[in-house]
């Protein structure tokens, strides 16, 4: 009888941890890790008169936990950009670095269906400013990336890039 009830135990503590396992399988297959999902692809971006600026290629890497950029203008500008949803204070994050030696660190969220990364303030040689870049689904497929430089109080400075994302077929 002793032997049964090992038995029994043992058999279930296996289906326990099995089943722990299972939900532990992709700790990032939530709907906050696929918020940016919409800028997942291969991209031809254009600027708004038209012309083609560069390539973008995003891809979901690491068990669906990081978003990788890989863009190269139509100049000679390359970077790359690593994006990730930080479960502990619920906010995108976006790493970038390109080929002049140029970073920027952005933080964010999903707001009305657009996301919406900042940076810290930085001082400059006109004062205090922050960037923000926004990515904007359109009804076409297509993704608007707008990066802004706004003043500490929030007031705009300049646009630095529009760009239009079409999904390479």
């Amino acid at each position: 009888m002793k032997k049964l009830i090992m038995i029994a135990l043992f058999v279930s503590f296996i289906q326990i941890n099995a089943q722990t396992k299972g939900e532990d399988t992709c700790p990032c297959c939530t709907d906050k890790h696929a918020q940016f999902d919409f800028w997942l692809g291969n991209w031809t971006v254009y600027n708004t008169d038209g012309k083609i600026v560069g390539a973008n290629t995003i891809t979901k890497l690491y068990d669906k936990c990081v978003l990788k950029e890989e863009w190269i203008s139509t100049g000679t500008s390359k970077g790359t950009s690593t994006n990730y949803y930080n479960k502990s204070d619920k906010t995108w994050n976006q790493l970038w670095v390109d080929n002049s030696g140029y970073s920027l660190e952005l933080k964010g969220k999903l707001i009305e269906n657009k996301m919406i990364l900042k940076s810290e303030l930085i001082e400059g040689q006109k004062g205090w400013y922050y960037n923000q870049i926004s990515w904007t689904p359109n009804k076409d497929g297509s993704v608007t990336q707008l990066w802004e430089l706004f003043k500490k109080d929030g007031t705009l400075i300049q646009e630095s890039f529009r760009g239009i994302y079409k999904k390479e077929k």
